[in-house]
């Protein structure tokens, strides 16, 4: 067994000159600042005023989940002997929020397209999503079931 740090860089962005001295008073922006990479403005969820052009939380997250599983199943796939031609995910989160403003997911499903090499099975390029939750760092880290629904399209022979 190994053991891994990570780290992020968050710098709170929203000070408009008075801090936090009143709630209104203050944006809820911030930037993922993490040294050597790009930086990522962030804002909260839009449903809590935030700024919907930018990345929440929630965003990032489910971001990740599906990324985490798109990594496996690439691996998985080559593993297999599948050729993998294209990937896109367009994942949905369902949540709550409690009157007192708490919130949490309560599940999650991926939605990958996947277009496969000619003479590939779809059926066996299925059966490895199954074998994904067991060793992605992000799916086996939350607490929300996650399931896919994938689409496939084999591309014809030229």
């Amino acid at each position: 067994m190994a053991n891994h740090d990570y780290t992020a860089r968050i710098v709170w962005t929203g000070n408009r000159g008075q801090g936090t001295a009143s709630y209104r008073g203050y944006d809820r922006t911030w930037n993922v600042e993490t040294p050597g990479k790009p930086v990522i403005p962030c804002s909260n969820d839009p449903l809590l005023g935030g700024d919907s052009t930018l990345h929440s939380p929630e965003d990032m997250l489910i971001a990740a989940l599906s990324a985490c599983h798109m990594l496996w199943f690439l691996h998985l796939a080559s593993d297999a002997g599948i050729v993998v031609e294209g990937y896109e995910d367009d994942p949905l989160a369902k949540g709550e929020s409690l009157p007192s403003g708490a919130g949490r997911f309560l599940s999650a499903t991926l939605r990958p397209r996947i277009t496969l090499a000619p003479g590939s099975d779809p059926d066996v390029a299925d059966q490895i999503h199954a074998r994904i939750h067991k060793v992605c760092y992000i799916a086996r880290s939350v607490n929300f079931p996650v399931t896919y629904d994938a689409s496939y399209t084999v591309r014809p022979s030229p």
